[in-house]
């Protein structure tokens, strides 16, 4: 742990990167909120392969909660974060506290638009603020080079990427892929609060997904087939297939353009996309699972 500088301060950090980039040192930045598990850890390994220096920023950060979600349960272990940390070759975290994010009087809200519209953003209004907030405050704290981003919250990826290009942030923003479980479970700090038996039954999400990709790879194939039906089929046999392995209720199951988040309207429109999005939410007990899949559509690549 002596290895790592924990820095609490919006001052003290620009300090540093002041000093750094003086030097002529590219900076990687993975901003997370803490209680960390391989997925994040292999974000902060490309950042350090990449680039001069990285810095990790651990902060929960209230304004993407809503009123009746996690934010006093979300898992915190600073030690064990730092820890984690060092073992992957970090040698700056940037730990603020609330009021450093946002002093008495704050105001300011990035709002993140359309493409939070569906999926996430439905079931979640605000959320996407909140993260648009965070971000471009963090961006222009740490000013870096490259920002890393894993593929599992996809819609906060393309939001982010978005967000950067449209404001002239100047930062690239990395999508790294979703790191799993053996099993296939996309990992998340969430999944600590599984019980042994919903834990099981949270590898239906991915198995289902994949499942739906298989049928639309099949029927982008098959170009004699015009049915207008198969989205909705895939979505009706896949809500079902999901309450019966074990999850107590689907927030959404949806298949978009993974450029516009537009869901598509029927097969003329899948088969135009180039890359095709298919994500799902649901729910064991209170705890809430996301997971997506981009697929490319084999008749374009």
């Amino acid at each position: 742990m002596e290895t790592v500088k924990i820095i609490e301060t919006i001052a003290g950090v620009k300090e540093i990167i002041k000093r750094l980039k003086k030097n002529g040192s590219t900076i990687g930045f993975v901003p997370t909120m803490g209680y960390f598990h391989e997925g994040h850890l292999e974000l902060m390994k490309r950042s350090i392969k990449e680039c001069d220096e990285t810095f990790v920023s651990i902060f929960v950060n209230p304004m993407q909660f809503g009123p009746r979600e996690d934010l006093a349960a979300y898992p915190r272990d600073l030690r064990r974060d730092v820890e984690l940390a060092c073992g992957a070759g970090v040698k700056y975290i940037f730990h603020p506290g609330v009021k450093e994010m946002y002093p008495d009087g704050f105001q300011t809200v990035v709002k993140a638009g359309p493409l939070a519209y569906g999926f996430c953003g439905a079931s979640r209004p605000g959320h996407f603020d909140g993260v648009c907030t965070v971000v471009a405050k963090l961006f222009n704290i740490i000013t870096p080079d490259f920002a890393y981003f894993g593929m599992k919250d996809y819609q906060q990826l393309v939001i982010i990427e978005k967000m950067a290009s449209d404001l002239n942030m100047g930062v690239n923003i990395v999508k790294c892929p979703t790191v799993r479980e053996k099993d296939g479970l996309a990992m998340s700090s969430r999944n600590l609060y599984l019980s042994p038996a919903g834990r099981a039954a949270a590898t239906a999400l991915a198995r289902g997904i994949q499942k739906a990709a298989d049928r639309l790879i099949e029927f982008i194939y098959d170009t004699r087939n015009a049915r207008g039906d198969i989205i909705s089929g895939i979505i009706a046999e896949y809500k079902d297939d999901i309450i019966k392995s074990g999850f107590d209720s689907l927030d959404y199951f949806k298949i978009a353009d993974a450029e516009t988040l537009v869901e598509f309207s029927g097969p003329d429109s899948l088969r135009r996309a180039d890359r095709i999005f298919i994500a799902a939410a649901a729910f064991i007990g209170k705890t809430r699972l996301i997971d997506n899949i981009i697929v490319k559509n084999p008749l374009l690549n």
